[in-house]
């Protein structure tokens, strides 16, 4: 079965398993996520849940939003996500979906938007050499060639420059669920995941398995 949730990532921590060996874990406040609209093939030409997470102020939220989640007849959420499940016809408009959807030893995909870097040079965003450090080089740090000069007389599509580094989505595959605690709505994922602590991310089944 298909399962998915959002959550929000509180950090990073170590727990120790039964032969005492550490394990590097994420913490993540998965649910409780609520669903807000039913995506139907008659209707809509493909089967998805769309859920909310996280409950948030009236006033922080715009009318079209407002009357989308009056509609469904569910609380107000801050993260709306949708996710295409092949038993998406079994939920139910405003039915929860906690923590324990999940059990250890699951293996998982974890979305979220990585941490912004800023500008950023070549060097630190693509690996690149640096040029001799020696006092009269005068080139340490820069790009460097850019290509060919007379022919095509242009910069190649792609070329790897300085640039804004981070802040995409990224999808790390296959981790896996460490440990479950359902009364805390706690999902500890074994490594790291995506974004900065208290960023939103989507916990569903890994697609390698």
């Amino acid at each position: 079965m298909k399962k998915a949730i959002l959550g929000r990532k509180l950090g990073m921590t170590q727990i120790f398993n039964e032969s005492g060996k550490v394990i590097p874990v994420t913490v993540i406040e998965a649910g409780p996520c609520v669903v807000v609209q039913k995506k139907t093939v008659e209707k809509d030409g493909y089967s998805a849940i769309q859920v909310g997470f996280d409950d948030i102020r009236e006033k922080l939220v715009n009318k079209p939003l407002k009357g989308h989640f009056t509609k469904a007849g569910v609380p107000l959420k801050r993260v709306v996500k949708e996710f295409k499940l092949e038993n998406a016809g079994e939920y139910e408009l405003g039915q929860e979906i906690k923590a324990d959807v999940f059990a250890e030893g699951d293996k998982v995909d974890v979305s979220g938007v990585s941490k912004g870097k800023g500008f950023q040079g070549t060097i630190r965003r693509w690996n690149a050499q640096r040029g001799p450090m020696s006092h009269g080089s005068k080139f340490h740090r820069a790009v460097g060639s850019m290509g060919a000069s007379s022919d095509p007389s242009r910069t190649f599509k792609n070329k790897r420059m300085p640039g804004h580094m981070g802040n995409k989505n990224i999808t790390v595959l296959n981790l896996q669920v460490a440990k479950v605690i359902p009364e805390k709505n706690i999902i500890l994922i074994k490594g790291g995941v995506p974004g900065p602590n208290k960023s939103f991310v989507a916990i569903r089944n890994t697609v390698k398995a």
